[in-house]
């Protein structure tokens, strides 16, 4: 038996790869399936089966593709109500894969429709399961995510009440010995409180995860509820595309359209600009937004951007802006380009970093809008003046700012108020903005 785990820190996503005697099942595939076809070309196996743990939220999965490609089947809960062919695979269904038996697990808590997957060898021992964001390491999978999405939908405390049933009566009656492999890693928005490893045992997630150790089921729900991230706008974006496949990850980037940086743009369409916050300060399209690439790039787009909305995309140059595109596709959002190009040649729009001591001095002299999340800002609040709305909410609330003083925009760390500082100059032309940076971080 051969597990290969594919892990994209991006998304922090895990999706996998089941070999045994020439055969090969995938779990969770990532929008891209071409790794997995290399991983079967390198070990000569055939791609069999690829499996679904849920319709999922947060990226665009491969799997429709890889089942036209390989001609492999799709597993899915029929609970799932998939637009595409699948073979059902719940409770008491088995795939067999060489001298492996992969059985389905029913875990509604996560979302109504998700199964684990559980392995046995030869000899019927359970030897490891994907969970996929049902169980993770040192945490479980949010329960509010289908409260209005998907082809079922449940309030959050009715799937955290069946988080907790199935928990406690499948997932912990198993062998302690058993592999955990979880869809996802810390930082993901599927969880709140994932550890930085990337698998684990039933054994160890009974002694350390919080979310199995003795409560009631009330004091679980509480528990599970309360404190969850935000959501991003794609989310339920994603769900439905899931749900019914989307196209060629490649045929999908081609089309594209790549446009000459000094062509006229079209006006009313939103401008994204990806260049480091230091170019973009010094001169940049009037309206643009500045989304910084880097590691949790196609997050923040997703969720500052609506996914029927349509942009333009800038890049620092060729190669970062093909990186920025297959960025964008993982969550679905390559159609929404309206065209992809470098910066223009005169561009006179700027902004300015603020004074930092004169802030920290006289910050009553300001409007300071906080964009963290609210947990961040009631935990440490900087500045006692300070207007905390959440960097995906401010496009939607931006006429909660007052406009008499100039405009501070600060974050954690300096990425979010380059993104929040870009937003609020577009949406009040003539404001004072400015960005407070990195020096955030020596405020205390």
């Amino acid at each position: 038996m051969i597990i290969h785990q594919f892990y994209d820190k991006g998304l922090a996503h895990a999706s996998y790869a089941i070999i045994s005697q020439g055969k090969m099942a995938v779990v969770d595939p990532a929008r891209d399936p071409q790794p997995y076809y290399d991983l079967a070309t390198e070990h000569g196996a055939q791609i069999v089966a690829v499996i679904e743990t849920h319709p999922h939220a947060d990226f665009v999965s491969s799997h429709v593709e890889i089942s036209q490609q390989t001609g492999a089947a799709i597993h899915v809960s029929k609970l799932l109500g998939a637009n595409y062919t699948f073979t059902g695979f719940d409770d008491g269904d088995t795939i067999e894969l060489g001298d492996l038996t992969l059985k389905a697990i029913n875990t509604p808590g996560h979302s109504p429709d998700s199964i684990c997957i559980l392995v046995e060898d030869e000899f019927g021992q359970a030897k490891a399961i994907f969970t996929g964001d049902t169980l993770f390491v040192g945490d479980v999978g949010r329960p509010d995510l289908r409260e209005n999405i998907g082809n079922i939908t449940a309030k959050k405390e009715e799937l955290a009440r069946a988080m907790y049933h199935s928990t406690r009566e499948k997932l912990m009656k198993l062998p302690e010995s058993v592999v955990v492999y979880p869809a996802h890693g810390p930082g993901s928005l599927c969880g709140k409180n994932m550890s930085p490893d990337l698998n684990s045992t039933i054994g160890r997630e009974l002694r350390e995860n919080y979310a199995l150790q003795l409560m009631t089921e009330i004091q679980f729900v509480k528990t599970l509820t309360e404190d969850q991230p935000f959501i991003p706008k794609y989310f339920g974006f994603d769900v439905d595309l899931n749900k019914q496949g989307a196209s060629s990850f490649e045929a999908s980037i081609a089309k594209v359209s790549r446009i000459d940086k000094n062509t006229p743009l079209e006006k009313g369409v939103l401008v994204v600009d990806s260049r480091p916050q230091a170019q973009f300060k010094a001169g940049h399209i009037k309206g643009a937004i500045n989304i910084q690439n880097g590691d949790k790039f196609e997050t923040w787009l997703g969720s500052i951007i609506n996914p029927t909305e349509q942009f333009y995309l800038i890049g620092e140059d060729e190669a970062t802006l093909n990186v920025l595109i297959r960025k964008t596709a993982k969550i679905g959002y390559e159609q929404n380009i309206k065209g992809a190009l470098l910066a223009p040649d005169n561009i006179a729009e700027t902004l300015a970093i603020a004074d930092t001591a004169d802030v920290i001095d006289h910050s009553n002299n300001y409007t300071v809008v906080d964009v963290r999340n609210t947990y961040e800002a009631e935990g440490l609040n900087h500045f006692d003046n300070a207007i905390n709305i959440p960097l995906p909410e401010l496009r939607d609330r931006i006429n909660e700012i007052p406009t008499d003083k100039p405009i501070v925009v600060h974050c954690a760390a300096g990425y979010r108020s380059a993104a929040g500082s870009s937003i609020v100059a577009a949406a009040i032309p003539g404001a004072q903005v400015f960005d407070f940076g990195e020096a955030i971080t020596s405020v205390h």
